[in-house]
Parts: structure tokens; C-alpha cells; sequence
């Protein structure tokens, strides 16, 4: 169930005549949370070569929210989503997806949630070359033995402007479209979270602001849920919010940022 704020709206008609309008706005600060982390540890190698990428993560992600995760090279922020996503398991600490703790589940249990509750884009596109970008957008289904939800296969793909494309294999799309299929294919199961690791990071610059205006979109209109990692401060100004990562830690957290604030919070945090 969506909590909403309501917001008042005054119009005045003449000098003693005036009209108030109330609409409802959801209200991002009540939202539930999706999923989130505690205390997450990752630590790879061992005693005197063993290098801390993450280290006491304490961090949540609401539903219907557009996150990005920035930091300088080395700072954590794919090693975070690889773990938020259950791709990377951590040394200590905790991850829920919403009540249930996917850290201690075997690799069967953890298979079943991504396929079930993840979602992934990542910069390589991972289409299947043999099949068409239909059968590539409901291929998760497929693998999963179920029967996919063709209104909601519309639905997305109309969101992402590639009807007229579906009947062709990834080597007759453009880079743009093979990344909007293979987000498209990411949506198709209905996912609780869709996971992006640098996804236009291999586009040209009119292919990457269709993809984040696309992610946007899918946000405000599908109700999905997106947490992406990025270096770029121009894809992260399409986020709702900004979470930077310094040394395994959480250095700071952007709520609405402009490009301009992001990119004065990576110079400040890359001077330190």
C-alpha cells in the first residue's frame, strides 16, 4: 500500500477570492524498505594481503526509488551491489530483502531469489545472439518454466520504445537498443529490484540519456525499484538519490542532487 502527503495548492482569483486544491504525493520518506544492509562486511584475501572492500555497511533502499552508487575506483560500489544482489557473498554482516536475511541462504535458495526478486542490467548487454529481442526480453520466464505475463511484456515494452524492433537478433540492433532490451528483459519477471552496473557505460551519449530517461521512467510510471552503480555524475542526476562510497564506507547521501552537487561531492571526496 503507497503512503501519500497531501499538498495544499492556493490559487488566488481576485483580492478576497481565493481556491485551494489538495492532490496526493507519495512520500518517499515513508515508503517501505526493500531491501537492506547490516553491519555488511567484505574482505578479500587473507591476514597481511587481505584488502577491505566494504566495511560495517549500514544502508536501506526504499521501494520505488532510483538509487545511485558512486565512489572513486576502489571505494566499493560494485562489490556493494554484487553483494546487495546475492552475486557476491559477505564475510560478516547481514542482507535483507525486505524480512528475510538472504546472507545465510545456500546457493540454491540464492539462485531462486535472483531469478524470482533480482533483476540485472549490466554495461555488457548479455543478449543471447541466436534469439530475437522477444525471446531474449522473456527468456527469464522461460528458464524458470513459467508462462510470462505478456500485458506486462507490452507494457515494458512500449516503455522502452522497441516495438518495432522485436522481431530482430542483438548483431541488427544498435548498442542503444541491445541495452534497452536488455533492460526490458530485466523488468519482464516483475522484480522486486533491478540492479545496474554501469549500464551506459558502452553507450554513445544519445543512446545513454534514451537508457536513464527509460530507467527514470520505469521508476516514476512501472513502480519499480533501481539501484545502480555508476562513475558518470551526469547518469547519476537521473537517480532520486546519490549514495557515495570512500574506502569500504559510506562517505555521503544525496537526496535529489543535481549533476552540478554530484559532481562537487566526487571532487571533494577524491581530494580527501
Amino acid at each position: 500500500m503507497k503512503i501519500f502527503k497531501i499538498l495544499f495548492v492556493n490559487f488566488l482569483l481576485t483580492e478576497n477570492t481565493k481556491i485551494s486544491y489538495i492532490y496526493l504525493q507519495p512520500s518517499i520518506g515513508l515508503m517501505n524498505k526493500i531491501i537492506h544492509s547490516v553491519n555488511l562486511t567484505k574482505i578479500y584475501g587473507e591476514k597481511e594481503t587481505s584488502v577491505t572492500a566494504l566495511d560495517n555497511i549500514n544502508v536501506e533502499f526504499k521501494e520505488n526509488e532510483f538509487t545511485a552508487i558512486m565512489g572513486p575506483s576502489g571505494s566499493g560500489k560494485s562489490t556493494l551491489l554484487h553483494c546487495l544482489a546475492g552475486l557476491d557473498r559477505p564475510t560478516s554482516g547481514q542482507i535483507f530483502l525486505k524480512e528475510e536475511d538472504i546472507s545465510t541462504l545456500n546457493d540454491k535458495q540464492l539462485t531462486k531469489i535472483r531469478r524470482d526478486s533480482f533483476g540485472f542490467v549490466f554495461q555488457a548487454f548479455n543478449l543471447i545472439p541466436t534469439l530475437t529481442a522477444e525471446e531474449n526480453i522473456t527468456l527469464p520466464a522461460s528458464i524458470a518454466g513459467r508462462k510470462p505475463d505478456m500485458d506486462w511484456v507490452k507494457q515494458v515494452v512500449e516503455t522502452v520504445d522497441i516495438g518495432d524492433r522485436l522481431s530482430h537478433r542483438p548483431n541488427e540492433l544498435s548498442g542503444g537498443q541491445q541495452q534497452r532490451v536488455a533492460a526490458a528483459r530485466a523488468m519482464a519477471t516483475k522484480p522486486e529490484v533491478i540492479f545496474a552496473d554501469e549500464p551506459s557505460g558502452n553507450l554513445d551519449s544519445k543512446s545513454s540519456k534514451e537508457l536513464l530517461s527509460f530507467m527514470k521512467s520505469v521508476v516514476e510510471e512501472l513502480n519499480q525499484t533501481i539501484i545502480m552503480v555508476t562513475h558518470d555524475p551526469y547518469a547519476a542526476s537521473y537517480a532520486n538519490r546519490v549514495i557515495m562510497l570512500k574506502d569500504g564506507r559510506i562517505a555521503s547521501d544525496l537526496d535529489q542532487p543535481t549533476q552540478e552537487e554530484i559532481v562537487a561531492e566526487v571532487t571533494a571526496l577524491t581530494n580527501i
